[in-house]
């Protein structure tokens, strides 16, 4: 089966988005670069979409007059899209930002908004580019497009812009405003005028969280509506100081002055190590004295009455591990008694059973919490890795139980794990109330692979085995999901234990995600996805795609990111792990998505 070539093609269509990166190199860089003009997809050729960009007045265009002129705009539209009730003639603040509308043509692989310029002086492609134009086109894209530069020639001058491709326009975004940052801009005040939020500026422009910005650069703005620019936003720059009178100060030798400043840092410097030295000694010799005083005390403490299920006679009736198992989680996670939880799950009841030895239950103090029955043995593995793990989109966990006070079998254990609200991935696909839409879906194959990813490169060995299906998936009251750690399985470990075998239980989780139906064997997987190689006859290919989707999201999907996810999943269940794709490139593909 021919899925993995695929893979690839999916991997170039996640990258064919309109999801822009930020240049911020300057405006007269004689380089390109990602950002350096907006690229677009073929399939969007010759289809030129009405967008806006951001000019500011200056004091060689300083009336709407002189930049419709510029633009070859009527200047009454420009008026009216501006909201200024007044001659096109009155002469604008420096600075004041004028909105201009334009048509943005997708040309090969890039877009950009097609103006000229008749050179009426000696002016280089750098002053156009940086002056005139404002950074709306770098100088080297304009030498690409003009040669020879003289006098009364007319230059062509693409300026940047982007239309939203079909990924955008399904999330309600209609236009891109071009925006070029000017001194003391940055990506919260852009926000704040256009009254759309930060994150999603960041992210149409590939730009990491509070990024810094550049004069004469741009960036697009994703707006669903038309553009207003809000011009009361507030200076964060200190006002200018008033004229103070100032009193007359005698001045002294400066050679005098840093010699006293040098003595008097060293002697604060030497102060402090010393101070820290001490502290550290006396940490150190107290930390000795408790670990000593710890030995030495009989069992008092709950969590230290607990002995070791390793010794064939119990000295207490309270549970079965010894305190050497607590040392360093004793602090961070709760003790259950076993009265707690068979009250919290009716006994544990088959009602409350979620799956093969996992409950749901209800604690006295109204909180959800979902318990994992184990045997002894695997309980020190899942603390040890719960205490390194912090992660969005993996499960927490809560505290433990030891068993049953009475019962002198004390193999076995109960974890207790926070229990987010919209329960498992697995009951909210099997609801036919569509109340997992495409985004939704997308964004929750997205956490998914992020807490692998996690897993895999920040926390566990390559020797653990994850028991990753849609059950053990849990979706929060926003529709985040959250994976579970349950532990180890020693019978996995010779054929599982390597990062390409979670893949394959991702890629059906992922098949389940987009088909809604619950996957018991890989080999009919397998066959429900055979279309995917079809190749020669793309319309049938569409035609089983629609039919192995979900019913239940009626059409409501971009067919296209649909095939992507069907291509991924088929590539991650291949027969040889060696063609499964890796999790950075699974990330790569469904970043784009969401």
């Amino acid at each position: 089966m021919m899925i993995y070539p695929w893979f690839w093609i999916c991997l170039w269509f996640s990258f064919s988005y309109s999801q822009q990166f930020y240049d911020k190199t300057s405006c007269s860089s004689d380089m390109n670069y990602p950002g350096t003009k907006y690229t677009c997809n073929n399939s969007s050729s010759g289809n030129p979409c009405q967008t806006f960009f951001v000019y500011r007045a200056n004091e060689n265009f300083k009336t709407i007059s002189a930049i419709s002129n510029l633009f070859k705009i009527d200047p009454d539209r420009l008026l009216s899209i501006n909201n200024i009730n007044v001659s096109d003639s009155r002469i604008l603040e420096a600075g004041h930002e004028v909105l201009v509308p334009i048509l943005c043509t997708c040309a090969g692989k890039f877009s950009h908004a097609n103006f000229t310029y008749t050179v009426t002086q000696n002016v280089t492609l750098s002053e156009i580019a940086c002056g005139i134009f404002e950074g709306l086109v770098k100088s080297i894209t304009l030498a690409e497009e003009n040669l020879n530069l003289s006098e009364n020639d007319i230059v062509r001058v693409p300026l940047k812009c982007a239309c939203p491709d079909e990924h955008y326009s399904n999330n309600g975004v209609k236009y891109f405003v071009t925006y070029p940052f000017i001194e003391g801009d940055d990506t919260k005040k852009l926000s704040e005028k256009f009254n759309v939020s930060v994150e999603e500026i960041w992210k149409a422009n590939n730009l990491e969280p509070n990024p810094t910005v550049y004069p004469n650069t741009t960036v697009l703005v994703p707006l669903a509506n038309k553009p207003f620019i809000n011009f009361n936003i507030p200076n964060s720059d200190p006002p200018t100081p008033l004229f103070l009178p100032t009193m007359p100060v005698e001045k002294k030798p400066k050679t005098s002055q840093f010699k006293k400043l040098y003595i008097l840092g060293f002697i604060t410097c030497f102060s402090l190590i010393v101070a820290l030295l001490v502290a550290c000694g006396l940490y150190i010799k107290a930390l000795k004295k408790f670990k000593s005083d710890e030995n030495r005390r009989p069992s008092t403490h709950r969590i230290n009455s607990l002995n070791s299920c390793s010794t064939p006679t119990r000295s207490s009736t309270n549970s079965c591990l010894s305190p050497d198992f607590l040392v360093g989680i004793k602090y961070s996670i709760g003790i259950y008694t076993i009265n707690e939880l068979k009250n919290a799950t009716k006994n544990f009841s088959e009602n409350n059973k979620i799956s093969s030895s996992v409950y749901k239950g209800l604690l006295v103090d109204s909180s959800e919490v979902l318990i994992k029955e184990m045997r002894f043995e695997g309980t020190r593995k899942v603390i040890d890795v719960h205490s390194k793990i912090n992660h969005v989109n993996i499960l927490k966990l809560n505290g433990v139980c030891y068993g049953d006070d009475n019962d002198d079998d004390c193999s076995w254990s109960y974890l207790v794990f926070e229990y987010p609200l919209n329960g498992s991935l697995r009951e909210c696909l099997s609801i036919s109330s569509g109340c997992l839409n495409w985004l939704r879906r997308t964004q929750i194959a997205f956490d998914i692979a992020t807490g692998l990813h996690y897993l895999h490169y920040s926390v566990i060995s390559a020797f653990t085995h994850l028991s990753i299906n849609s059950e053990n998936i849990f979706l929060t009251s926003t529709w985040r999901a959250k994976i579970t750690v349950f532990g180890t399985s020693e019978k996995f470990v010779h054929r599982m234990g390597t990062e390409k075998e979670y893949i394959f239980a991702f890629g059906v989780v992922l098949l389940e995600i987009l088909s809604g139906k619950e996957v018991l064997d890989g080999e009919v997987l397998r066959e429900s996805v055979k279309f995917l190689g079809c190749g020669e006859n793309e319309g049938g290919c569409f035609d089983q795609l629609r039919k192995f989707v979900d019913p239940c999201l009626k059409d409501d999907y971009p067919l296209a990111e649909a095939l992507c996810l069907a291509v991924l999943g088929g590539s991650c269940i291949e027969d040889d792990p060696l063609h499964r794709p890796s999790m950075d490139d699974v990330l790569k593909i469904l970043a784009r998505m969401v």
